[in-house]
């Protein structure tokens, strides 16, 4: 694991966000605080676009528990329907923040799929916790995992369909990896449809999709349906890879930076507070079920989020490697390196014609600066690197030190 370093408390402006941290704090005291206005959130009333996925709980639980409030601002999270939508919603100004797909972030940033426009990544909102779906109806055929499902689409010929939720997205890289992983071109080997998080079970049980890869609660779910089968989890194909971040534009950040910062260190102080035991997991888990956010029965989230998993056949694992929200601060730092691998598989399957700068643009979005400030503001520790090292399910090693060679070093890719 990274080394984290307790943060120093050495920026004017972070100092004061720090003390307006007190909870209860006076109107009054705030404005004293922010004597001379430069470090008050510029916009004090913010809309983050969430999709009904277990792991848009911190930005929930951050309005839910007053934690916004804390740092002079009001979040409003706001149900959207698609990633699509989001992106939409981001990029002419609708939205101010979301809780939205590491590499549809990157994605818009390079112009893929025709928006293009400056974004930013503010902090990672979670590791872990998304799986690959698999029709019941694949598993009775012995279709119950990478190896097996190729074998399966090998001796029995015919178009097999699988869905991700966005052309860019960590699913459709999820996918992709996997099915690459077990000798699987997605490119060439399947239909690959796109289709939003909550739609995804309704899909499978009219037999639209022989699988897909999405957020929980939307695998679990299919289990307790009973129209469908875990045959693998993301930290399975990658341990505690980035997931969702907090995303704007890069034009949000530039007008207003303190607003920015008060938000992430809001959403970083939730995040402490999800993982901080077993009652406020229960607890998110409540609150998130509800029909404003997630719609889903309470059973369907409270599960996984504890590490407890069932593979709809029978078999149950304890995993230490669940969806984590702060793990004393390693999720939430925006490594550089997390978001150039994004690039690279963009790369991979052909969405990028061309090697971009990896790194140069990786800085462009990673707010490292603001992150920092942020972190010290919510106490929250600081890695000493601004890359990482991971392995992934196939052995290979990524460290972000060479990316055009990583990118070019699959076997599999279109």
């Amino acid at each position: 694991m990274t080394e984290l370093l307790k943060p120093s408390l050495s920026r004017r402006a972070v100092l004061q966000t720090a003390a307006v941290g007190a909870l209860g704090i006076s109107p009054a005291l705030r404005a004293s605080v922010y004597a001379a206005g430069s470090d008050a959130p510029e916009k004090t009333e913010v809309k983050i676009g969430f999709i009904p996925l277990t792991d848009c709980a911190s930005v929930v639980m951050a309005a839910e528990l007053g934690l916004d409030k804390k740092y002079g601002v009001k979040i409003i999270p706001t149900k959207e329907a698609s990633w699509a939508g989001v992106r939409d919603k981001l990029t002419t100004g609708e939205l101010d923040f979301a809780h939205v797909l590491y590499g549809l972030v990157y994605g818009v940033h390079m112009g893929i799929g025709g928006a293009k426009k400056d974004m930013a990544v503010l902090m990672t909102l979670n590791n872990n916790g998304q799986a690959i779906t698999l029709s019941k109806k694949l598993a009775d055929k012995g279709a119950v995992d990478g190896p097996s499902l190729a074998k399966l689409m090998a001796s029995e010929k015919r178009e097999y369909t699988f869905a991700q939720t966005f052309p860019t997205g960590t699913h459709a890289m999820w996918l992709y990896y996997w099915m690459a992983a077990n000798g699987i071109n997605p490119m060439t080997d399947a239909k690959v449809i796109t289709v939003p998080p909550p739609q995804m079970v309704a899909n499978m049980r009219v037999g639209n999709m022989d699988g897909y890869s999405v957020g929980e609660p939307w695998n679990h779910r299919a289990i307790i349906d009973g129209i469908g089968i875990t045959a693998t989890t993301s930290q399975d194909i990658w341990k505690d890879h980035p997931e969702k971040v907090l995303g704007t534009t890069g034009e949000f950040v530039k007008k207003y930076p303190n607003t920015a910062r008060a938000v992430t260190a809001a959403i970083l102080e939730a995040s402490q507070w999800i993982d901080a035991g077993l009652q406020n997991k229960n607890k998110m888990a409540e609150t998130i079920a509800a029909k404003s956010y997630v719609n889903t029965s309470v059973d369907a989230i409270n599960q996984r989020i504890l590490g407890r998993y069932q593979n709809g056949m029978g078999k149950t694992w304890d995993d230490p490697n669940y969806m984590k929200f702060f793990n004393d601060g390693a999720v939430n730092f925006p490594y550089l390196s997390d978001g150039m691998w994004f690039l690279t598989q963009h790369k991979r399957w052909g969405l990028l014609k061309e090697h971009p700068d990896y790194l140069t643009v990786a800085k462009q979005i990673n707010q490292i600066e603001l992150y920092k400030q942020a972190a010290t503001a919510s106490k929250t520790p600081i890695p000493k690197d601004v890359m990482r090292t991971s392995k992934l399910m196939d052995g290979v090693v990524w460290d972000g030190k060479d990316p055009k060679k990583y990118a070019d070093g699959f076997k599999v890719k279109a």
